[in-house]
């Protein structure tokens, strides 16, 4: 099997701090960043999924329920939309943008980021695409919030046809109480989820 890790929405503004802190974002960063630095050569390709917003409509609320629309967040080109600072030095292959214009949970809705285009362009190539041109034929999949995006990560990876594992020591949930139902759904569809220690 050819490996990738996708690092999902590993972002200030979803960590201690953040406009939408997940409990534990800061640590699943430094934890990401160390296992990186001493297995990168385990994975053909490492990438970065962000959300990315500019004007994603009713995602964004000043009311928000928590499950369909959020306080503002991840504005395109704004410090909380950055990578986490423990990220800046990995040996990253690619990064990948997605909410643009409308709410985005998964790393599959996401497109390759160019920091060199303008923050709205979509031209970018598909993640689920750009791992298949790579001949990438697993996935592990760690970040934020395991709860919302690195969930709609795994199950459009396993529909996409990718061996996909969760590593749950690499996440952190927005609900944590809501995990067990969550990891029933991804074993169901065919999701490893795999715990260390």
């Amino acid at each position: 099997m050819t490996r990738a890790l996708l690092i999902i929405d590993v972002q200030p503004d979803f960590c201690e701090g953040g406009a939408l802190a997940v409990a534990g974002g800061n640590t699943v960063a430094a934890g990401i960043a160390a296992d990186v630095a001493e297995r990168r050569e385990a994975y053909q390709a490492v990438v970065t999924t962000q959300d990315w917003h500019i004007e994603p409509g009713a995602h964004f609320s000043a009311t928000p329920d928590y499950v369909d629309s959020w306080p503002v967040h991840c504005v395109a080109g704004t410090a909380g939309a950055a990578l986490h600072p423990q990220l800046a030095g990995l040996n990253v292959d690619a990064h990948f943008a997605k909410g643009r214009f409308a709410a985005a949970y998964s790393g599959f809705e996401a497109r390759l980021l160019d920091p060199a285009a303008d923050a709205a362009d979509e031209s970018g190539a598909l993640l689920g695409d750009w791992l298949k041109g790579r001949g990438i034929t697993a996935v592990d999949v760690v970040g934020l919030a395991a709860d919302h995006c690195v969930r709609a990560t795994a199950l459009d990876a396993a529909a996409q046809g990718f061996a996909t594992t969760v590593i749950s020591p690499f996440t952190a949930a927005v609900t944590p109480q809501n995990m067990p139902a969550v990891n029933d759904e991804l074993r169901a569809a065919g999701v490893t989820v795999l715990t260390l220690g």
